[in-house]
């Protein structure tokens, strides 16, 4: 950083504009594979999946609310666990100040992990999100979206994840999914993606990619290692520390990277 270029405005904009051309190549790419997305087949889902809500046991239709859409974030909170993946709790994050205009699109949202109810609201009221969130502890709705992983899987040291066989990497890891519910009721499975593909709900990724110093995580041990549950930073970050000094305070645990 103290070696950066400084440059007189004329030089500044020439640059800035040229980098322009390319953020406009970039947005119009995305637009182009937005389109191929929405292109894609479906598939129908023709499984009975119930799950565990606070209001009683659910079908995967009634977590639509009368909706078209329904995102779902396949959520990284196993049966035990003292706590929610940091990664997935910084997603997480973005939902309560965004769903309102969401459910304006006709889309509604809901994490599912596969820890019992009560043990998610242990953990939602800590965290004091209140978006929908369900149980799939009863059901084999995380296996079937390849985001949990049996004894069985785990012993052979591969998993099927991200559309690719892959080395073991956790008995639970992240996701999302999208389905559509017709107007006589049949749902389909319209997306998912995982790996890096989660960060389509993490916006604030997206404000840091504009800054100088970026992601700044260069220097970590993975990508991820300087999040925490937002109730464990600290008061005010120190005024000559970087991230990575924070992440020694805070040593990281493998299960928190989102896989690439």
């Amino acid at each position: 950083m103290q070696d950066h270029a400084v440059v007189v405005k004329d030089r500044w904009l020439i640059q800035r504009k040229a980098l322009l051309a390319r953020e406009k190549e970039l947005t119009r790419l995305s637009d182009e594979i937005a389109r191929e997305r929405r292109a894609l087949p479906w598939l129908h889902v023709d499984k009975h999946y119930v799950f565990d809500t606070p209001d009683g046991p659910r079908a995967l239709a009634d977590l639509f609310e009368g909706r078209r859409q329904l995102l779902v974030q396949h959520f990284m909170l196993g049966p035990g666990w003292q706590e929610g993946c940091r990664s997935c709790s910084f997603m997480a994050d973005h939902v309560d100040g965004i769903e309102v205009h969401l459910q304006q699109r006709d889309m509604s949202f809901v994490a599912i992990s596969r820890a019992p109810i009560a043990e998610i609201e242990q953990f939602r009221r800590r965290m004091g999100w209140k978006f929908k969130w369900a149980s799939s502890h009863r059901n084999d709705f995380n296996q079937d979206f390849d985001v949990s992983f049996t004894p069985e899987q785990m012993a052979r040291g591969e998993i099927y994840y991200n559309f690719h066989m892959t080395d073991f990497m956790h008995d639970e890891l992240p996701g999302l999914s999208v389905f559509y519910k017709d107007d006589v009721g049949t749902i389909f499975h319209t997306y998912s993606a995982y790996g890096r593909g989660v960060e389509a709900m993490m916006g604030a990724y997206r404000l840091l990619d504009l800054l100088p110093k970026g992601r700044d995580e260069e220097q970590l041990s993975y990508g991820m290692a300087w999040v925490r549950h937002h109730d464990r930073y600290d008061a005010a970050p120190k005024a000559a520390g970087c991230c990575a000094g924070s992440a020694a305070t805070h040593p990281a645990t493998p299960k928190e990277e989102v896989p690439q």
